[in-house]
């Protein structure tokens, strides 16, 4: 079930799907959710899994000025203030993910989990040499033929407003987001971080984010890149909903997650 809702100056497009505990996907830089389709079966039959594409992705228009990832933050707190009615799960894969971690530093109160798919907390974890393809590729370039249709495809600013928010995002992506490493420990939600072992975000940024917030737990997955929840979607679900569904087990050995003496 798809429909929209109106959240200040902004018209939202969300997916419905599923019954329980709320569970809010949160899609990835200039997606849609047509790219959540491998988990939104599977998560909906456990959860009431409500997916809402940003402003200028999807369904949902554009709005006048660039973009930001705080700004997309303070919408996704908008939304689930109006349509969740309270605390939820949150399930970001790339961008979504550095909006997943924004809710969850500005409002606690709305994260019962986190989940962080490939996402970066800000512009060094991706390798150089990837922010500046980025930063001189064009907005018809055959590297972003799949995400130029699947927007086309539904944009209600028509196939023409592609340019502009391929510009925007461009300038979006490539200088933010600029969260500090010690605001991260203000992340009180329990909070599993997962890469593939192919990611553009490198390892080492990884794993500075896996270490700067508290009661956190990561996973690899292997023979993966970016694109994990698609290439292999029922081991990442499988990842995901264990982490959901259950409570972690004491660990044997303890070292980071030892009690204090």
């Amino acid at each position: 079930m798809g429909g929209y809702v109106e959240i200040g100056d902004l018209n939202t497009w969300y997916d419905e799907q599923g019954t329980g505990d709320a569970l809010v996907l949160l899609h990835g830089g200039l997606c849609t959710n047509a790219t959540w389709e491998p988990q939104l079966a599977e998560f909906g039959a456990r959860f009431r899994v409500i997916a809402p594409e940003r402003r200028a992705h999807g369904h949902t228009a554009d709005l006048a000025g660039p973009l930001s990832y705080d700004d997309m933050a303070a919408d996704t707190v908008g939304f689930m203030d109006t349509v969740v009615g309270g605390a939820a799960h949150i399930v970001g894969w790339s961008d979504g993910g550095i909006v997943g971690l924004l809710v969850a530093m500005a409002r606690p109160d709305l994260v019962r989990k986190l989940v962080v798919i490939s996402a970066n907390f800000d512009t060094t974890g991706t390798p150089p040499e990837i922010v500046a393809h980025m930063a001189s590729s064009t907005a018809e370039s055959d590297d972003w033929t799949m995400l130029r249709s699947l927007y086309e495809a539904v944009s209600p600013d028509g196939p023409g407003h592609w340019a502009v928010v391929f510009a925007k995002f461009q300038q979006m992506a490539t200088t933010q987001p600029a969260i500090p490493l010690a605001d991260l420990g203000r992340i009180s939600a329990p909070t599993l971080v997962i890469v593939g072992d192919d990611d553009m975000i490198t390892f080492e940024h990884t794993s500075k984010l896996f270490g700067a917030i508290p009661n956190a737990e990561l996973a690899v997955v292997p023979g993966t890149s970016h694109l994990l929840t698609m290439e292999k979607p029922g081991l990442v679900n499988r990842i995901v909903l264990d982490f959901l569904e259950k409570e972690p087990p004491p660990t044997m050995m303890p070292l980071r997650r030892a009690a204090a003496h």
